[in-house]
Order: structure tokens, then C-alpha cells, then sequence
């Protein structure tokens, strides 16, 4: 129980910041929420970028809930990872059609973060406390793919946009 107490300012840190990030991708995609609606691409990354980061603030929170085992916290974040798994692997074939290679190999990698996470949620199951180094090597891991891709969005979505017209220069 002790092992698991170093590890609280860590979650507070990572699971604070996701909330963070969270709100400001919230705010940043809804100005642009007609462009997302009727892109698949755009409505993929939206998706997946939002429920990866409310994730991570969900695990974070679980995993400082007191008293609880290193088996109690690994199945709550294994339970996590697998619902976040199903709702990259159905926006994935959602946006197959429509989506340039780049796309999808940035959803395996984020597949494969989060796969480690679980390695590292099994890890601790067994009582191996360092199974939590592995889970937070893939929580950081993802955030990569959840920052670069809320960046992709946002760039994606303007690149759509017409360019303004500048104001006609007077001689």
C-alpha cells in the first residue's frame, strides 16, 4: 500500500493536466464544430483526442481513490483502457473509408499505448508494484498522440477553411 502512495502526486499531476487539456480541446474543437461534424477524419480525431484525454483524468482519479489494492486499482484501469479500446477500434472503421494512411497509423500507435497500459495494469494485478512504470509509460505515451493529434485537428479544420480576403490595396 505504501508503493502505491509515492505514486500519488504523479496522478495528480498527469490526471490534473488531462482535465486541463480536455477543457481547452473541448473549447477549441467546438469553434470549429460544424467542420468536425461533416468530416470523418476530423469527427475521428475529435473523438478519439477527447475521450483518450477524459480517460486518463478517469484512471487517474480511480487510482487515488484510498485504501484501495495494487489488484482493486489495476482492474479499474485495465476495465478503462478496454472501453477506451472499443471506442478507438469502432471510430477507426468509422473513418477507414475516408482516412489517408497517415490517419490510421497514428491510430495504431495509439492503440499500442494504451496496450501497454494494460501490460502494465496486469503487471501490478500480480502485485508488482512496477507494473505502474509501465502504465505510466503508456499514459505519457499516449498524451503524445492525443496532443499531436487535438495540433492535426485544429490544423486540418483551418486548412479546409476558404483563406480570408484581404482588403484590396488603394494607389
Amino acid at each position: 500500500m505504501n508503493t502505491l502512495n509515492a505514486w500519488h502526486d504523479y496522478f495528480i499531476v498527469v490526471g490534473g493536466g488531462a482535465a486541463a487539456l480536455t477543457g481547452l480541446v473541448f473549447v477549441a474543437m467546438s469553434l470549429h464544430l460544424d467542420d468536425i461534424v461533416h468530416h470523418p477524419v476530423h469527427r475521428h480525431r475529435a473523438r478519439t483526442i477527447l475521450t483518450g484525454l477524459t480517460a486518463v483524468f478517469i484512471r487517474c482519479s480511480l487510482v487515488l481513490m484510498g485504501n484501495q489494492s495494487p489488484q482493486a486499482v489495476a482492474v479499474e484501469i485495465f476495465a478503462v483502457l478496454l472501453i477506451v479500446e472499443v471506442v478507438l477500434y469502432r471510430s477507426t472503421r468509422e473513418a477507414l473509408t475516408s482516412a489517408d494512411s497517415a490517419a490510421m497509423l497514428r491510430s495504431v500507435g495509439s492503440f499500442a499505448t494504451l496496450v501497454v497500459e494494460q501490460a502494465g495494469a496486469l503487471i501490478l494485478f500480480t502485485g508488482a508494484v512496477w507494473g505502474l512504470y509501465v502504465v505510466g509509460l503508456g499514459m505519457m505515451s499516449s498524451f503524445f498522440f492525443m496532443v499531436t493529434g487535438a495540433w492535426l485537428l485544429l490544423v486540418g479544420v483551418e486548412s479546409s477553411q476558404p483563406a480570408p480576403q484581404s482588403a484590396p490595396i488603394e494607389r
